[in-house]
């Protein structure tokens, strides 16, 4: 009797992702994950967790005068008493969130 082998599982491009829809989250499958391809300003959730740039570079505005500048691969982490803004300053920009679990 012949074995027959499972297809291998399918990866998620994220970027591209994300980019099929600007400017809105995308939630990933399974879980609390999202990511986003950055068009204009977007105002982010009150959520404590990391903001990590996967493309592109992100400013992420925080309270007080602050920001920070996200390179693809670094990241951030928000509080929930923490509001933040973002906006790519390249093209191609797009944000992942990862909710802490709770």
């Amino acid at each position: 009797m012949p074995v027959t082998r499972s297809e291998a599982p399918q990866s998620l491009h994220l970027p591209r992702l994300a980019q099929a829809t600007p400017g809105e989250w995308v939630r990933l499958p399974g879980g609390h994950v999202q990511i986003v391809a950055l068009a204009g300003t977007l105002t982010g959730p009150a959520v404590t967790g990391w903001l990590i740039c996967l493309g592109g570079e992100v400013i992420v505005d925080l309270p007080l005068n602050n920001f920070v500048r996200l390179r693809s691969g670094e990241g951030h982490r928000v509080r929930t008493d923490e509001a933040w803004t973002a906006f790519g300053t390249r093209e191609g920009s797009v944000l992942l969130l990862t909710p802490d679990a709770g």
